[in-house]
């Protein structure tokens, strides 16, 4: 968890927060550099009551917790009606158990009180233990006595009720008469009272009338006696101690929160109860994913024994995903605080990634790529924001980047490791060019010895964002000294280059020391990590020891995509659901971001040299099967037939498993493909494939270039590369 400072914002060091703010409920507005853009407001999350920590002693007393916002006090009412709806409906239900069971109750009340009142008027019950006693002790004269005195009385009370019955009778009728009362609604009530009267006469003594036990399904009612005994059970609280409550368990949105301190003298902390939310979740009768705990700092009125503990009604992180605010934004800034996703309690969590590497692990089909996507998406609106994108699996997640990407790698074979290594070549080029401007530069300019908008745009200087994914697929293909050099220049580029405006934004399955090295992982500062198989691969993505410390991805389950835990400092996780951006609409924020970036003269590269994204900007429709194949091909001028086939059945397979190598000949023919020769040789083979001049011939007329603008002094190899 994070710092429970609602404002507090994923930021760097150049923004003065400290390693563990870091997570933001963001009332975010994109700009750019210099201003506001229409459209691009976005409405800020509620204000969070448990944000506010105190101690009881300084709390308000003249109104209870549940009062103190109109969001609390909204969220008690409803919970209080969705509770006296649940309460009614259980007995409503079970309506016809209780008829029976009341008029089983009245039957017996009725020969109860058929029985008593015969006992009374024979003077039977009277007399019934002094007989006994007289028979046991033989006294037959004591005995003829009392049945005497017992013959009398019950003559006595014969007449006493005719006598109280006539009278009754007579008043009643008299009653009737003078008040015009009518006699069937008297007969009515007379017969309810009897009833009532003989269902309690009847009814067990120990049974109540509407049972007390547990109704049928309930969510969670947190108490504090409940709260006590999770943290004895997990022997975090020894027997005869009770945890202090600072805040009074109360309704917060869709859960129950409440902030406690543990019991002096027994030894354990804040880190200890962080430790065991599995053991405290099921003593609760909750999953663990709804119980979020954190500790309460000192900055926030904390110590090392407090506890901020919310626990949810469900499962907070199930439902249809979130769209990302960045679908309906114009234009954004990368210096700005990106919209990242929600808490479970639907706070918005946002992060600065200026000055920070980022990277993103588990288990496919989880949503690992969907949140890389998030931070690139909103470079991509960020005009001023050079792209460099590597895709170890060469599919069509990124393709849409192929529009604005100043360099773009495809696939792991050794064409585009090779391309890899020069692209990363290239960066550390542009790193040492940058450090050697800004080292020139005086303090009143660059006054940090770092990037600024103000140096970015008058020096040339766009920020750099480094897109990898499925980077364990370039390292474990190299050789050894290959791997470690390429791992020696990844870590140049997370350890320096973030002063110089590189955004490094890294994604691997389940890493280890062989696909991702430690010295790598360890250096980088925001991490994220979907569902795993256990704690040691969620923390060979966090970080050692997290899983420990609560940061956890085990325990997420295979329902949720999409979510997952964000580390964003040493103390600082939260479980994060990203917002979401499919492949189309990440498509259209890529054609804004190349109409972005040709409005700008900053388009450059791949990107402006790409055919298929200038007709496609153009409004000219290309044949699916020419630009798919395109896209496999690129970086290089020729390419077997067998290897586009098999990579546009990783990009497809869907479309292209079934194709054959007759079929995409006649694709391709279709769509105006004319090849000068069948054959291209390739490292000695001579096979059936495509040069890259005759795909691009095909391309339809219209869709022209545009013209970049001349880098201001720019001295990277750009002009020296060699494509494939």
């Amino acid at each position: 968890m994070t710092s429970t400072d609602p404002m507090v914002s994923a930021s760097s060091d150049s923004h003065g927060s400290d390693d563990d703010g870091v997570v933001v409920n963001f009332p975010y507005t994109a700009t750019d550099s210099s201003e506001t853009l229409p459209g691009t407001e976005v409405e800020p999350a509620p204000p969070v009551v448990e944000g506010e920590i105190v101690d009881e002693r300084e709390m308000p007393d003249v109104l209870p917790v549940w009062l103190s916002s109109r969001e609390s006090a909204k969220a008690t009412v409803r919970w209080a009606a969705e509770y006296g709806a649940r309460y009614v409906g259980f007995h409503v239900v079970r309506t016809p158990l209780y008829t029976l069971r009341i008029g089983w109750w009245a039957l017996r009340g009725v020969a109860r009180g058929l029985c008593r009142g015969a006992g009374w008027v024979t003077a039977r019950s009277d007399y019934r233990e002094m007989l006994c006693d007289a028979r046991e002790a033989r006294d037959w004269d004591r005995v003829r006595l009392l049945k005497i005195e017992r013959a009398e009385s019950a003559q006595h009370r014969w007449k006493m009720t005719g006598i109280s019955t006539a009278t009754l009778a007579a008043a009643a009728t008299a009653g009737v008469l003078a008040a015009d009362i009518d006699p069937t609604a008297l007969g009515w009530s007379a017969g309810l009272a009897t009833a009532l009267g003989a269902i309690w006469l009847g009814r067990p003594t120990d049974t109540p009338i509407l049972p007390t036990g547990p109704m049928m399904p309930v969510r969670m009612d947190l108490s504090a006696d409940m709260l006590t005994d999770a943290l004895r059970a997990a022997a975090l609280v020894k027997a005869d101690a009770t945890p202090s409550l600072v805040t009074p368990i109360h309704k917060d949105g869709a859960g129950w929160a409440t902030v406690f301190d543990l019991p002096r003298g027994g030894g354990k902390t804040a880190a200890d109860v962080l430790a065991k939310r599995a053991v405290v979740a099921a003593e609760l009768g909750v999953d663990e994913i709804q119980v979020i705990m954190s500790r309460v700092r000192a900055v926030a009125g904390g110590n090392a024994g407090r506890v901020s503990l919310w626990v949810a009604d469900d499962d907070p992180y199930l439902g249809a995903p979130n769209p990302s605010p960045l679908l309906g934004v114009e234009q954004f800034s990368v210096w700005d605080p990106i919209p990242f996703g929600q808490d479970a309690r639907g706070r918005r969590i946002a992060l600065d990634i200026m000055w920070q590497s980022m990277f993103f692990g588990g288990l496919p089909r989880r949503g690992k790529t969907f949140a890389q996507r998030i931070a690139s998406a909103a470079a991509v609106l960020d005009p001023y924001a050079r792209h460099y994108v590597a895709d170890g699996k060469g599919g069509a997640d990124w393709m849409p980047m192929r529009g604005v990407a100043h360099r773009l790698v495809l696939g792991a074979e050794e064409e585009a490791i090779e391309r890899f290594v020069s692209m990363l070549d290239e960066l550390i080029s542009e790193m040492g060019r940058r450090f050697a401007v800004l080292s020139t530069l005086p303090n009143s300019v660059c006054p940090e010895g770092k990037l600024t908008p103000e140096i970015q745009r008058r020096y040339d200087m766009p920020v750099v964002f480094i897109t990898i994914d499925e980077l364990q697929e370039y390292l474990s293909a190299m050789d050894n000294a290959t791997r470690e050099t390429t791992v020696e220049k990844l870590c140049r580029l997370a350890r320096r280059a973030p002063a110089a405006g590189f955004i490094l934004n890294a994604a691997s399955q389940r890493p280890d020391a062989d696909s991702v090295p430690t010295k790598l992982r360890e250096i980088i500062t925001y991490r994220y990590c979907t569902q795993v198989v256990d704690r040691t691969s969620s923390d060979m993505v966090l970080g050692k020891g997290k899983a420990a410390q609560g940061a956890d991805a085990s325990i997420l389950s295979e329902d949720h995509k999409g979510v997952g835990v964000l580390v964003t400092g040493p103390g600082s996780f939260e479980i994060v659901r990203c917002d979401y951006i499919d492949v189309p609409a990440f498509a259209e924020i890529c054609q804004r971001g190349r109409e972005l970036r040709i409005k700008a003269g900053t388009l450059s590269g791949d990107a402006a040299s790409d055919p298929v994204a200038a007709a496609e900007a153009a409004g000219v429709n290309i044949p699916a099967v020419l630009a798919d194949v395109l896209y496999v091909m690129h970086g290089t001028d020729r390419m077997h037939t067998t290897t586009i086939l098999d990579r546009l059945s990783n990009v497809d397979e869907d479309r292209y498993a079934d194709y054959t190598p007759e079929r995409l000949a006649t694709e391709l023919e279709n769509a105006g493909v004319s090849r000068t020769g069948k054959q291209v040789k390739i490292d000695g083979r001579n096979l059936a494939g495509y040069r890259r001049a005759d795909l691009e011939a095909a391309v339809p007329a219209g869709a022209t270039l545009p013209t970049p603008r001349p880098p201001v002094d720019e001295t990277s190899t750009d002009s020296d590369e060699v494509e494939g």
